[in-house]
C-alpha cells in the first residue's frame, strides 16, 4: 500500500518507543565448558538441543544440552593419519543422523542411540558440502536424503543402521543432478501442501540457486531405488542467477528454523502471513525470500523468486583495526543463520543481526579477535538457539523477542492487518487502528474505516464529524456499533447517548430505503428495486440485532418517541418485542382493532396481569378465540376476569349455549373444580338474567350443585336474582335447598305450578309428617279451589297421593254449595276407618287395665317375701358364719353372702364400668361421712351388689369356661 504525503501515516518519536524493551534483542554470550578441552575443535553441530564436536584428534563429543553432564566420547574406526582429520559433520535437526566426513574423502554415519560410527564405502571419495535431509525424519533410518558434493553432483542415498558386518550402511546410492558452476553449497527439501508424494527442493551453489517442486517417485518397499529420479528428470529448475562470486567467497544456504508454538510467528504461518524464509549466501551479500507454499507447484518456483530480496555487503559497516580507524577492504560474510525475523550474520568477527523486513542492522557485536578463527555459525531448526563455534571457544546468541518491532515495520509498510497481529497490548494496537483507518479513510473506503476507527482511541468528535461532513451515515452507523461495543459496561452515559443516536440514524436509514423504493416504482413501472428491498431487508436485520444486543442500554420512552416521531410501525413493535414490553404491544393492536394480532401476542403471554388487563375489550370483538386462549390457562385467577365477562354478558343478547362468558365460567367449575363463590354468583347472574325463558341451563346447574352439598354458590344472592327475573323453578329449587318448603310451596301455587309444588310438599318426608301435611293441605286448599264445584272427585284423587290427608281436613276447603253425593264414597270409607281405629283402641285399653291389675297383684306379693336364715348357715363365698357380718340373702334362691364377698364377686363379673363404679362408691364410704350423700351412696352400692345372686345370674354361666383346678387349689385333693 502507497500512502500521500498529506494523507497517510507517519510515525512519531512515540511509536518507536512502544513496545522497547529493557533488554536487547540479540546478545553473544560465551558458553562456559564444565570439562577441559587437550585439543582444538575442527567441526561442529547442533540440533534438537544436542551438540556435537569434532576434535582436531579424531574424537567426537556428542552432548545433550538437557542434561550437559552426560557426554558421549566417540572415537573413529580409524586413526587421523589413516583417514584425515574431520572436516565437516551434518546433523538431521532432529538430532537422530550424523554424517562425518573427513579430508581424505571418507564419510562415515553415527546414530543417535549407537556410539560406533559406520564407514560409508559407497560414499568413499565423495567431499561432502551439504545434505538434504528427508522431511519425515525423525525415524530408525534417514530414509531418501541429498548429499551435495564439491564436484557439483547430488546423490541420492538411504541409509540405515546396520549391526551386520557383511552389509553396507548405505542401501544405494545415485546421482540424481549435477550442477555446472562448482560445489553444491546447500540443500534443502522439504514437503509440498501436506502431499507425501510431492516435494519442493531447493539447491544452492556460488552463483545460482535452483527451485525444483514436482512429484517424486515410489516403489514397492521403501529404500529399494531412487525416488527423486523422477523428480529431476520431469522437472525443470527455476533458477536465481547471482552476481559473479568469487572463488575464495563463502557460499551457503540457511532456511529460517520452526517457529516457536508460543510465538506469533507460528499462528502466522497458518494465517498465510509467513510460510518459511531462505537465505543465500554470495559474495556481493545475502539474497533471501520466503517459501511460498501451493497446491499448484507448476510456478511455484517463480513465485517464490520473484519476492526475493538482496542485502549488499556494503551495507554492513567496516570494522575498525586496533588504531580505530576504518579497514579499507571489506571482507566477505563467512557465515549466516537465520531467525524468525532476522539473518544473523558472521563477517570479520562480527555477529551483525539484520532485520530481513527493513534490512535495518540491529546489532553488530564484535566476538573474535583477528587472531581467532570461526569453524561456523550454526542454528538449531528445531530449539530456535544459534551458535558461533571456533577452535577453543564456543558462543550462543541468545534471541531475546526478537518480534517486539514487527508491527512498527508492517505498520510502516502499511500491512495493517499483519501490524495489528503483531501488535501487544492496548497502546500498539491503537497505534495500527488510528493509522489503519486514516489511510482508509483517505482512500474513500469509508466502511471499512468505520470497523477500525471504531476500535482505536481516535477522538470520538473526530470520526463523528469526518462521517457528517462526508455524508457517509452507513459508515457513521458502522463507526457507532464498533464503537458501542467497546464501551464498558459502567459507562452508562455514553452507551445510551450513542444507542439513541443509533436508533435516530436506523430510522432516518429506513424512510430513506422506502422513499427509493416507492420513487423508482413510481417514476418508472418496470425498475427493478429487489436491490433495495434487500438492502432494506439487511439494515433491518442489523436493527433487530442492535435492539436484541444493546435493549439495556436504550431508554425506552426515548426509543419509543424517536420511531414513533419517524412512523415506523414494524421497528416499534421490534423494540416493543426485544424488551418484552408485551402492554405496548397489546396496546398498539388494540388501538387499531387488530384483533388476531392482538391474540397472537396474547397467547404467548405468561404473566396473568397482562390477560386482566386487556380481557375486557378482547372479550367483546373476539370474545370465542380469547376464551379459547384463556382455557389454555389454568394458572388464570377468573376472579379477576369477572368485571370482563359481566361487560360481555350485558350487551349479549345470543343464546345461552354460545355464550362465551357462561362457556369459561363453567370451564372453571366443572374442569378446574373451582369453590369461589364469585365465579358461581356470576354464573347464576348469567343464566338468571339471560332473557330466554327456559331455566333448563339454570337448573341443570342448580342440581349438580345440589348433588355435592354444600352449594358453593351464595344461596340468598341466587334466590333474590331468580325472584328479580321470575324465576320461578330456579326459585322453588333454592328454597327447598334452603329447607323453606313453605315459601317453596307457596311459590309454585302463586304460580299455578301444582305439579311443583306436590314434588316439593313431598321432599320432608317422614322426617317431619306434621309438616309435610301442613305443605299437602296448601297444595289441596289450591287444588280444590281450582276445581271448584266441577269436579271435586279429580281433586280428591290427586290428592290421594298423600297418605296424610283426610277427607275431613279437605272438607273446609269445599265450597258452601258443594253436593255430597261427590265425595260420599270418600266420607264413607273414612267414617269406616274411624270406627275400626276405635275398636282397636278398645282392645288396648282392655289390655292396659289387665296389665295394671297383674302389677298391682305383684307388688301385694312382694311385700309378703322372706328368707329364712338358719344358725350356722355359711357365707356362699368364704364359708364362714353367715350371721357373724352384714350379709346378702336372695328370697328366691335363698343363697346368702357375706356384703363384701358379694361385692368382691360381683367385680370380678361385672364389666368394666360397674367395676369402676362399685370401687368408686366403697372408697368414697370407706372415707365416712354422714348425710343424704352418704346414705345416697349406700342405697347405689346395695343396689348394684345386690342387684341378682352371682350363682344363680349370668355370672355364674360363666364360670362354666374356668378350669375346676385353680393355681390355688391343691391338686392331690382331685386325685382318684
Amino acid at each position: 500500500m502507497a500512502l500521500s504525503p498529506s494523507g497517510g501515516y507517519v510515525a512519531s518519536n512515540s511509536l518507536q518507543d512502544m513496545g522497547d524493551s529493557s533488554l536487547p534483542i540479540f546478545n553473544v554470550e560465551r558458553v562456559q565448558l564444565q570439562f577441559s578441552i587437550s585439543s582444538d575443535f575442527v567441526a561442529a553441530q547442533v540440533a534438537n538441543n544436542v551438540l556435537v564436536l569434532a576434535l582436531s584428534t579424531g574424537r567426537i563429543l556428542r552432548i545433550d544440552l538437557d542434561s550437559p553432564a552426560d557426554i558421549d566420547d566417540i572415537d573413529l574406526p580409524k586413526k587421523s593419519s589413516e583417514i584425515g582429520l574431520i572436516r565437516r559433520m551434518f546433523l538431521d535437526p532432529s538430532a537422530s543422523h550424523l554424517i562425518i566426513t573427513t579430508t581424505l574423502g571418507e564419510n562415515y554415519y553415527l546414530h543417535t542411540q549407537s556410539k560406533q560410527p559406520k564407514a560409508l564405502s559407497r560414499l568413499k571419495g565423495v567431499t561432502i558440502e551439504s545434505i538434504g535431509w528427508n522431511p519425515s525424519l525423525p525415524t530408525a533410518s534417514t530414509r531418501e536424503i541429498l548429499v551435495g558434493a564439491s564436484d557439483g553432483n547430488i546423490y541420492e542415498t538411504y541409509i540405515e543402521q546396520s549391526n551386520e558386518f557383511y552389509r553396507r550402511e548405505e542401501k544405494y546410492l545415485k546421482s540424481v543432478y549435477k550442477i555446472s558452476d562448482g560445489s553444491v553449497a546447500g540443500l534443502w527439501v522439504d514437503i509440498l501442501d501436506s502431499r507425501p508424494d510431492v516435494r519442493r527442493i531447493i539447491v544452492a551453489s556460488p552463483n545460482r540457486l535452483l527451485h525444483f517442486a514436482g512429484r517424486i517417485g515410489r516403489h514397492g518397499q521403501e529404500g529399494s531405488g531412487s525416488i527423486f529420479t523422477k523428480l529431476f528428470e520431469t522437472e525443470a529448475p527455476t533458477v536465481q542467477e547471482g552476481t559473479d562470486n568469487a572463488s575464495s567467497a563463502p557460499s551457503a544456504l540457511a532456511i529460517s528454523p520452526d517457529p516457536p508454538s508460543t510465538s506469533s510467528s507460528s499462528s502466522s504461518r497458518e494465517e498465510g502471513l509467513e510460510d518459511g524464509t531462505f537465505a543465500w549466501l554470495t559474495g556481493p551479500g545475502i539474497m533471501y525470500g520466503g517459501l511460498q507454499s501451493s497446491a499448484d507447484v507448476s510456478n511455484l518456483g517463480i513465485r517464490t523468486f520473484n519476492n526475493i530480496k538482496a542485502f549488499d555487503r556494503l551495507k554492513i559497516p567496516a570494522s575498525e583495526n586496533a588504531s580505530g580507524r576504518k579497514r579499507p577492504i571489506k571482507d566477505p560474510i563467512q557465515g549466516i543463520a537465520l531467525t524468525q525475523w532476522h539473518i544473523l550474520a558472521f563477517v570479520e568477527g562480527r555477529i551483525v543481526a539484520i532485520n530481513r523486513l527493513d534490512d535495518r542492522i540491529v546489532y553488530d557485536q564484535l566476538v573474535l579477535d583477528p587472531s581467532q578463527n570461526a569453524i561456523g555459525l550454526f542454528a538449531d531448526q528445531k530449539k530456535n538457539t544459534f551458535w558461533l563455534f571456533t577452535k577453543q571457544e564456543i558462543f550462543e546468541i541468545v534471541v531475546n523477542d526478537e518480534e517486539r518491532d514487527v508491527w512498527k515495520i508492517m505498520l510502516k509498510d502499511q500491512k495493517y492487518d499483519a501490524a495489528l497481529h503483531y501488535a501487544r497490548g492496548a497502546t500498539q494496537k491503537d497505534a495500527v487502528a488510528t493509522a489503519s483507518g486514516d489511510f482508509l479513510a483517505g482512500k474513500g473506503q469509508f466502511l471499512e474505516a468505520a470497523a477500525v476507527y471504531g476500535k482505536s482511541s481516535k477522538p470520538f468528535e473526530q470520526v463523528a464529524l469526518l462521517f457528517i461532513d462526508e455524508g457517509e451515515q452507513d459508515a457513521l452507523r458502522k463507526y457507532l456499533l464498533t464503537k458501542l461495543a467497546t464501551f464498558k459496561r459502567n459507562f452508562i452515559m455514553q452507551r445510551v447517548m450513542i444507542a439513541s443516536w443509533l436508533t435516530e440514524i436506523f430510522m432516518t436509514k429506513f424512510n430513506n430505503l422506502d422513499d427509493t423504493i416507492t420513487t423508482k416504482a413510481e417514476l418508472v413501472a418496470q425498475t427493478n428495486t429487489a436491490e433495495t428491498k434487500d438492502e432494506l431487508a439487511t439494515v433491518r436485520s442489523e436493527f433487530q440485532d442492535f435492539i436484541t444486543r444493546y435493549k439495556g442500554d436504550l431508554d425506552s420512552k426515548t426509543t419509543y418517541e424517536i420511531i414513533s416521531s419517524h412512523g415506523r410501525e414494524q421497528e416499534l413493535l421490534s423494540y416493543a418485542t426485544a424488551i418484552n414490553d408485551y402492554n405496548f404491544i397489546l396496546s398498539y393492536w388494540v388501538q387499531r382493532e387488530r384483533w388476531s394480532e392482538a391474540l397472537d401476542v396474547l397467547k404467548k403471554q405468561t404473566d396473568p396481569s397482562i390477560y386482566y388487563k386487556y380481557s375486557s375489550v378482547l372479550m367483546i370483538h373476539v370474545p370465542t378465540e380469547l376464551v379459547d386462549i384463556l382455557m389454555r390457562h389454568p394458572d388464570l385467577n377468573p376472579r379477576n376476569l369477572i368485571p370482563a365477562l359481566l361487560n360481555y354478558t350485558k350487551d349479549n343478547a345470543g343464546p345461552l349455549s354460545q355464550n362465551q362468558a357462561a362457556r369459561y365460567l363453567v370451564f372453571c367449575i366443572n374442569q378446574l373444580h373451582s369453590t369461589d363463590a364469585a365465579i358461581h354468583n356470576t354464573l347464576i347472574s348469567i343464566y338468571a338474567s339471560h332473557p330466554a325463558p327456559s331455566e333448563a341451563a339454570l337448573l341443570s346447574y342448580l342440581s349438580a350443585q345440589s348433588s355435592h352439598p354444600p352449594p358453593s354458590y351464595d344461596a340468598d344472592f341466587a334466590l333474590r336474582l331468580c325472584i328479580q327475573h321470575s324465576r320461578v323453578q330456579s326459585c322453588v329449587h333454592i328454597y327447598s335447598l334452603m329447607g323453606q318448603y313453605n315459601s317453596a310451596v307457596s311459590l309454585a301455587l302463586k304460580h299455578n305450578e301444582i305439579d311443583l309444588a306436590s314434588i316439593v310438599a313431598d321432599r320432608p318426608a317422614d322426617a317431619n309428617p306434621a309438616l309435610r301435611k301442613k305443605l299437602w293441605l296448601a297444595v289441596a286448599k289450591k287444588v280444590i279451589s281450582q276445581q271448584g264445584t266441577r269436579s271435586i272427585k279429580t281433586a280428591i284423587d290427586f290428592l290421594k297421593r298423600c297418605n296424610l290427608l283426610r277427607i275431613e281436613d279437605l272438607i273446609p276447603f269445599f265450597p258452601d254449595f258443594v253436593v255430597i253425593d261427590d265425595f260420599k264414597d270418600e266420607i264413607c270409607a273414612a267414617l269406616e276407618s274411624y270406627s275400626r281405629h276405635i275398636d282397636t283402641l278398645k282392645t288396648e285399653m282392655d289390655e292396659s287395665a289387665a296389665t295394671a291389675e297383674s302389677i298391682k297383684d305383684d307388688i301385694k306379693r312382694l311385700d309378703r317375701r322372706y328368707a329364712i336364715v338358719e344358725p350356722g348357715e355359711g357365707c356362699r363365698v368364704c364359708g364362714l358364719p353367715l350371721l357373724s357380718r352384714q350379709f346378702f340373702v336372695f328370697p328366691s334362691c335363698q343363697h346368702g353372702f357375706h356384703s363384701d364377698c358379694l361385692g368382691r364377686k360381683v367385680v370380678e363379673g361385672s364389666g368394666l364400668t360397674t367395676r369402676g363404679r362399685i370401687r368408686e362408691l366403697q372408697a368414697s364410704i370407706g372415707r365416712g361421712g354422714s348425710g343424704a350423700r352418704r346414705e345416697r351412696e349406700v342405697r347405689e352400692l346395695d343396689a348394684l351388689v345386690g342387684k341378682e345372686c352371682v350363682l344363680c345370674n349370668d355370672f355364674a354361666i360363666r364360670l362354666i369356661e374356668e378350669p375346676f383346678i385353680s393355681d390355688t387349689d391343691n391338686k392331690d385333693e382331685w386325685a382318684v
